[in-house]
């Protein structure tokens, strides 16, 4: 008789026994105008440095190192703005001072008790009011898709942390260098139409994405093959089970077993 055994969730107590597969190492937004759509994300990201060398806004004191955005120079930009996007606890009581600055009203609270907005070049994003003592500033990355659950545990496989499931949406807590509170997966009808606007980069515990293709990620780039708005070459383009792209740098990580390469 052949017993079937059930595949093993990576909760906290797992996530103790498991080495993360890669750590987030903050995100990448298209942009028409770089400098400008990096002047108006100041406003939002406490104490952010803009390096116009390699249009990047790196954290300010005190915030976590992951918390970046690389500015990629992009003359097509994918067709949802709202794919891939922030949620933002605001310092006040209402986003005034972001549509002051730029941004376009898109909803207004409702049934949902936030704001939804888009920045200058269109990217929505989710602003609260501010609550308690808790800082202003970028709280979760939402990202759309089919299967929440199931996308939801492959991220918690790659990045370590614990999966809440909230009914059909999950989110990931807790991954080691995850800058924000949790990375949500928002189940929606509507397919994934092209690249996203915003994607994300990783840091790799190996030379390469091996384990990562094992559980069902896909390569479309090769490190230093041509690719269009890239910054950095030196890293793979990977897509996750649903297509979600993201950039991974290699690893030092030593394989047992495996050969030096030459």
């Amino acid at each position: 008789m052949r017993y079937l055994m059930k595949q093993p969730v990576l909760n906290e107590e797992l996530s103790n026994f498991v080495l993360p597969l890669a750590h987030f190492d903050g995100v990448a937004l298209q942009a028409r105008d770089p400098r400008r759509l990096a002047a108006f994300w100041q406003r939002i990201l406490p104490s952010a440095t803009f390096h116009p060398d390699r249009l990047v806004l790196s954290p300010g004191p005190q915030r976590a190192h992951a918390e970046k955005i690389r500015l990629l120079p992009t003359r097509t930009i994918g067709d949802d703005p709202a794919r891939v996007h922030f949620d933002v606890r605001l310092p006040g009581p209402d986003p005034a001072p972001l549509l002051d600055a730029g941004a376009t009203l898109v909803r207004e609270p409702g049934d949902d008790p936030w704001w939804v907005l888009q920045d200058p070049e269109g990217n929505e994003f989710c602003t609260f009011a501010a609550v308690d003592d808790r800082p202003a500033g970028v709280f979760e990355i939402v990202v759309k898709c089919g299967n929440a659950h199931a996308l939801a545990f492959w991220w918690g496989r790659v990045l370590g942390g614990s999966v809440e499931p909230e009914g059909e949406a999950a989110a990931v807590k807790g991954a080691p260098d995850f800058p924000w509170d949790y990375m949500t997966f928002d189940p929606v009808p509507e397919p994934r139409t092209g690249p996203n606007r915003m994607h994300w980069h990783l840091n790799l515990r190996d030379p390469d994405p091996l384990e990562l293709v094992k559980l069902g990620a896909t390569v479309l780039r090769r490190p230093f093959e041509p690719m269009p708005c890239d910054i950095s070459d030196g890293h793979w383009l990977l897509a996750d089970p649903e297509g979600n792209e993201f950039c991974a740098v290699p690893g030092k990580r030593d394989i047992p077993g495996q050969r030096a390469r030459s």
